[in-house]
């Protein structure tokens, strides 16, 4: 497995793997109604193409069959760092893809003088554990309303670097 720093051209890669994680990861948390309105605003090719021009650093995870995952990260202050998205193929979850990558960004955010990482996490998400297992503290839990009547009930976690 390699990671690259993802580019403009990898957006349709990028929303390809963000439809196929959604599904078996939220399907049973979230309505259909709510999947579909949320990738959407989350995955637009317009909002992923400012994200990229902005502060938010993409990162591919490549194999040799092509891309089986991606993350996004970004620097919120001089001390945090925010993972706000990490998304595998459903058939890379517990092959230790998402361990690899999860530690790429803990690792560059530490490099980048960060010095906590936070992230999102909907509080009926199995990912919860995931985290846990990987220093990571629930912190708050949190409702976002996003639009439309829809909320993300969250738990954001905590991890010193």
């Amino acid at each position: 497995m390699q990671i690259r720093k993802a580019e403009i051209i990898d957006i349709p890669t990028i929303q390809e793997i963000a439809a196929q994680a959604w599904r078996p990861t939220y399907g049973a948390i979230l309505s259909e109604e709510q999947c579909v309105y949320m990738l959407d605003m989350m995955y637009r090719t317009d909002v992923l193409s400012n994200q990229m021009e902005g502060n938010v650093h993409f990162f591919m995870l490549e194999s040799e069959e092509g891309a089986i995952g991606f993350a996004a990260y970004e620097a919120v202050n001089e001390n945090e760092g925010k993972l706000h998205k990490i998304y595998l193929r459903h058939q890379q979850k517990s092959k230790g893809a998402g361990t690899y990558l999860l530690e790429f960004v803990a690792k560059f955010a530490h490099e980048n003088g960060q010095k906590e990482l936070l992230l999102n996490v909907n509080r009926h998400n199995s990912a919860v554990q995931f985290y846990i297992k990987r220093g990571f503290q629930i912190d708050q839990e949190i409702d976002l309303h996003v639009g439309e009547g829809y909320y993300m009930n969250d738990y954001i976690m905590k991890r010193v670097l």
